[in-house]
C-alpha cells in the first residue's frame, strides 16, 4: 500500500512551519518555529478528511489529558491546543527526538538504561492511573526522548478513563505489546493490561524485538495474536539480564491478569530491586501520591510516595502522637486525683498521712512508667508503630558509595524510602548505591513507608566516593 503524502501545514499565528516530522493514520506532525517565545515545537494536526464531531471530541479529550498530566517529568509536555483557520484541530507539544522504536532494533540498549526507562515510564503510567486514566497504547514508539535525553510517554490519543470506556467505541491497539485479554476482546483495557504492555515494552528494549516475534519466522498479525494468546514468553536472550529481571518480565506478561503485579507501581518496584541487585544507582519513581489519593480514593490503596522532598503525612502523624501522649498524661492526672481522694478518705478514717504520701508517690511512679514505656515504644517502633531503621552502613567504592542496613521488621507491602540529595526513591531491598565523582560526599537517610505513611528516618549516614569507609 502506497504511503500517503503529508497534508499541508496549517497557518498558525506567531509560528512558521519548517518541515514534516511524521505521519499517521489520523494526523501529521510538523516542526514549527515559534516567534515568541523563540523555540521549536512539534505540532500534531488532524487530517481534514477524518475530522468530524466525534474526532474533535477525542482530540479535545487528548489535549485535556496531556495538559493535566504533562507536569509529570516523564510525560510529554503540551503547550497549547486550538483549531486552525481551516478547521483542523492541532496540538503544540514539546519537541523530542526520535522514539525508542528506531533504536532498540538497531543496537543493544544497556540493561541499566532499560531499567531506568522502565521506572520512569512506569511512574508516568502510575500517575495517569491514579488520575483515573488508561493510556491503552504503550509501546516503544510512544516513548520519546527530550532534548536532555530523558524518556517521556506520549500519545494519549486512544486513552480512556478507567472503567468508563464506551463499549461501542472501537479500541485502537498495537498487537505486539497488547495483553491477550485485550486482543481477545475480553477487556477494553485495565491496569493489569497496562502492566502487561509496559513489561512487553521493557522486554522489547532488552531483546531488540517484540516478546512474541520470531526472527526469520512468520510475524503477521494473526501469527503474533496466536502466540500471545498461548502465553509463555521466552527469555530475552540477553546474557547481561539477570534471572530476577527475566522472572519479573515473565510474571508481568502472564496469560492471566490476576497473576501479574496488581499495579504498575508494583512492577516499578521490581525494576528498582533489580537495579539494587546489579549495584547500579536506583532510578527514582516520580509519583505525587497525596494529591492523587485525595482525588481518587478508589486507587490509592498503595499510597506510595517515592519521591518526596517533604514526606507526606509525617507532621500530622507527629501531631497525633503528641496528642496521644498528652491524652495519656491527662489520664494519669485523673488517676492522681482519684488516688488523692482515696488517700484523703483513708486518712480521715485512720488519722495518718502515710497512706496519702504512698498513694501519691505510687501514682507518680505509674505515670512515669507509662511515660517511659510510651517513649520506648515510639523510639523502637517509630511513629504509628512504623519500624525505624538503625545503623545504616556506608562502604565507599571507586565511583560510588554503597549503603546497607538491617531489616527492622518490614511487613508485606512495606517499603524503604531513601532520601539522598533532596530527592527520595523507594525500594524493598536493604542496599542502596549512590554514584558520584571521586571525593564527593554522599549522604542518605532511610525510613519505612507503611500503609501510605512514612515513619521516622534513620540517622543520616554519609560516605565519600573513592575514600575510606
Amino acid at each position: 500500500m502506497a504511503r500517503r503524502l503529508p497534508s499541508t501545514p496549517p497557518v498558525i499565528a506567531g509560528s512558521t512551519p519548517v518541515h514534516v516530522l511524521g505521519s499517521g493514520g489520523f494526523a501529521d506532525v510538523f516542526l514549527y518555529e515559534q516567534d515568541m517565545p523563540r523555540r521549536q515545537v512539534a505540532v500534531k494536526v488532524l487530517l481534514d478528511e477524518v475530522v468530524d464531531d466525534r474526532v474533535r471530541q477525542m482530540f479535545q479529550a487528548e489535549a485535556n489529558l496531556m495538559a493535566r498530566l504533562s507536569t509529570h517529568p516523564s510525560i510529554l509536555t503540551v503547550f497549547q491546543a486550538s483549531v486552525a483557520s481551516d478547521g483542523r484541530p492541532y496540538l503544540v507539544m514539546e519537541l523530542c527526538s526520535s522514539s525508542l522504536s528506531e533504536r532498540y532494533r538497531r543496537e543493544a540498549i544497556p540493561v541499566s538504561e532499560v531499567l531506568s526507562i522502565g521506572v520512569r515510564i512506569g511512574s508516568a503510567l502510575e500517575t495517569a492511573h491514579r488520575e483515573g486514566v488508561l493510556h491503552r497504547d504503550i509501546k516503544p514508539s510512544n516513548i520519546l526522548r527530550t532534548a536532555y535525553g530523558n524518556p517521556v510517554l506520549s500519545d494519549f490519543g486512544i486513552a480512556a478513563s478507567i472503567g468508563s470506556a464506551d463499549p461501542d467505541e472501537p479500541v485502537g491497539m498495537s498487537i505486539p505489546w497488547s495483553a491477550p485479554e485485550v486482543l481477545a476482546d475480553e477487556s477494553r483495557g485495565s491496569i493489569q493490561s497496562e502492566v502487561y504492555s509496559l513489561a512487553a515494552t521493557v522486554y522489547s528494549l532488552l531483546a531488540g524485538r517484540s516478546p512474541f516475534e520470531v526472527r526469520g519466522g512468520k510475524n503477521g498479525a494473526a501469527d503474533l495474536m496466536a502466540r500471545i494468546d498461548k502465553g509463555g514468553v521466552k527469555p530475552t536472550g540477553r546474557a547481561d539480564a539477570p534471572p530476577s529481571l527475566e522472572r519479573l518480565l515473565a510474571t508481568a506478561m502472564s496469560r492471566k491478569p490476576a497473576a501479574r503485579p496488581a499495579t504498575v507501581m508494583e512492577f516499578v518496584r521490581g525494576l528498582q530491586e533489580v537495579e539494587a541487585e546489579l549495584g547500579i544507582p536506583q532510578t527514582p519513581a516520580d509519583v505525587a501520591v497525596e494529591a492523587w489519593a485525595a482525588a481518587t480514593p478508589t486507587l490509592d490503596a498503595d499510597h506510595t510516595v517515592v519521591r518526596e522532598l517533604q514526606p507526606a503525612g509525617r507532621s500530622s502523624v507527629r501531631r497525633r502522637t503528641r496528642r496521644a501522649l498528652q491524652g495519656g498524661a491527662a489520664t494519669g492526672a485523673e488517676s492522681i486525683g482519684t488516688l488523692h481522694r482515696t488517700g484523703s478518705a483513708t486518712r480521715s478514717r485512720r488519722g495518718g498521712r502515710s497512706t496519702l504520701v504512698w498513694a501519691t508517690a505510687l501514682s507518680a511512679v505509674v505515670v512515669a512508667a507509662l511515660a517511659v514505656v510510651a517513649v520506648l515504644v515510639v523510639t523502637r517502633l517509630g511513629t504509628g508503630s512504623i519500624p525505624v531503621v538503625q545503623d545504616v552502613r556506608a562502604e565507599a567504592g571507586a565511583d560510588a558509595v554503597s549503603f546497607s542496613w538491617d531489616d527492622p521488621g518490614l511487613r508485606a507491602g512495606d517499603t524503604y524510602v531513601i532520601t539522598s540529595g533532596g530527592a527520595s526513591s523507594q525500594q524493598t531491598g536493604t542496599t542502596f548505591v549512590v554514584s558520584g565523582t571521586s571525593g564527593t560526599e554522599e549522604c542518605i537517610t532511610v525510613a519505612v513507608n507503611r500503609d501510605g505513611k512514612t515513619g521516622a528516618a534513620s540517622a543520616q549516614q554519609c560516605g565519600t566516593v573513592g575514600g575510606a569507609e
